[in-house]
């Protein structure tokens, strides 16, 4: 894999996805497309994953091979009525999200292709590797943008 072609990946994936929430209108927030969460919900658990995938990079990159990488239940987390999924401002989690992807991406820069195999052990996925962790996170914000996407369009 080449590093400055993952990592312009990367950021291009980022720009995709801010791009789309800072031009959600407050009128197409919480339209859904059919058994699929809204613009609102899509950025809410973008700012969570984007938080849990930052600390799990540098995990991977500082703690010894196999350290544990925790999982997390999204959809119990979107179901919490106090982390604000269904009326909760986007404003701060559309700049959580833009604040933990510059960071990452400045870590990613930094990285050589010897680091892609380092790993850790992901409490739901078994073993998880840099590379994994960069391929994961250079497709999630195209599938929830889309996603936003078909939202806003009111299609599954």
């Amino acid at each position: 894999m080449d590093m400055k072609e993952a990592a312009a990946a990367y950021e291009s994936a980022t720009q995709y996805f801010l791009n789309l929430a800072r031009g959600i209108t407050a009128d197409l927030l919480d339209i859904h497309a059919e058994n699929e969460w809204s613009a609102r919900q899509c950025i809410h658990h973008m700012a969570d994953s984007e938080a849990q995938s930052y600390a799990r990079l540098r995990r991977l990159i500082a703690e010894p091979e196999g350290s544990v990488i925790q999982g997390y239940d999204e959809s119990a987390w979107a179901n919490e009525v106090k982390l604000g999924y269904v009326d909760g401002p986007v404003e701060n989690a559309i700049a959580v999200y833009a604040a933990v992807r510059a960071s990452s991406l400045d870590l990613v820069k930094r990285l050589e292709e010897s680091d892609l195999e380092k790993f850790g052990e992901h409490t739901e996925a078994g073993k998880y590797t840099v590379a994994r962790w960069l391929e994961a996170y250079t497709k999630h914000p195209y599938d929830h943008g889309d996603q936003m996407v078909r939202a806003t369009k009111g299609q599954a």
